[in-house]
């Protein structure tokens, strides 16, 4: 798959790729183990597609590791994920300082256990100044919760007179109270596993973001199948709710597509 990652690089990149890692468990039950197994092997998947997302010069990727409805599993499986997860902080560390991946976190980390909680700040802090991509990990993330709080956050500025009128409430100023704000939107989501849907995934940051899905579970997926999703990425037109001419006409004049013209 030398050639496509050549092509892919040469024809221009997504500046943020989105995975939904599906299909861990599922993996390991089709081989008859126990799924924390399954798990495993996605944080070797995991460490695969960061590397390549490095090499080939991509800006974001966003993970979604532990959902908030994950919190509903049994508890021997979230305790084995965050046992995995402290595990490979500690492990990976020294090799994502090598690739000098920058590390950020989303979601409701309130809930998470104190000592992995105590792992990812640190690691936050030691890759903060990092230049390479930028690795963003969902845990105990929820787009509906996401987009509650960022409200509730809204409505204390109102209270507070740091924002004295609702028409100042735009698209933008909204984004700037979700727990993306300052990274910009998904071009593209993949999901593995074969299923098809985005299961409270960064519901308003997808707007605009192409789809990928691919039957393989996330243990399989593999540096190839990522660059075969960003080829069919860049043999799609985007046209934000524009036509085509449109999209050509602003491309030779040399602006930029804004998403919000619908």
């Amino acid at each position: 798959m030398q050639d496509i990652k050549e092509e892919i690089i040469a024809a221009g990149l997504p500046e943020h790729i989105a995975i939904i890692m599906d299909g861990n468990g599922r993996w390991a039950e089709q081989r008859g183990l126990d799924r924390v197994y399954g798990h495993k092997q996605g944080v070797d998947t995991v460490k695969s597609v960061v590397e390549a997302s490095g090499e080939i010069g991509l800006k974001y990727l966003t993970l979604y590791t532990f959902s908030i409805e994950n919190w509903n599993r049994p508890r021997a499986e979230v305790d084995a994920l965050m046992g995995l997860m402290t595990d490979a902080i500690i492990r990976e560390t020294s090799e994502l300082m090598r690739q000098k991946v920058r590390v950020k976190v989303i979601g409701n980390t309130g809930d998470l256990p104190e000592e992995v909680w105590h792992k990812l700040e640190g690691l936050i802090h030691r890759t903060a100044a990092n230049t390479g991509v930028t690795l963003v990990l969902a845990l105990s993330y929820g787009a509906r919760w996401e987009i509650v709080e960022a409200a509730r956050r809204l409505m204390a500025d109102y209270k507070a007179g740091k924002v004295t009128d609702t028409e100042e409430v735009t698209d933008e100023l909204f984004a700037r109270y979700l727990t993306t704000a300052g990274i910009p939107d998904p071009d593209l989501l993949i999901r593995t596993s074969g299923e098809c849907r985005l299961s409270n995934f960064l519901l308003w940051q997808c707007a605009y973001t192409e789809f990928y899905f691919i039957d393989k579970f996330w243990p399989d997926f593999e540096k190839d199948d990522l660059y075969l999703a960003i080829r069919n990425f860049q043999q799609r037109e985007r046209r934000f709710g524009m036509t085509g001419e449109q999209i050509k006409v602003k491309g030779e004049k040399g602006e930029g597509i804004n998403v919000t013209e619908k």
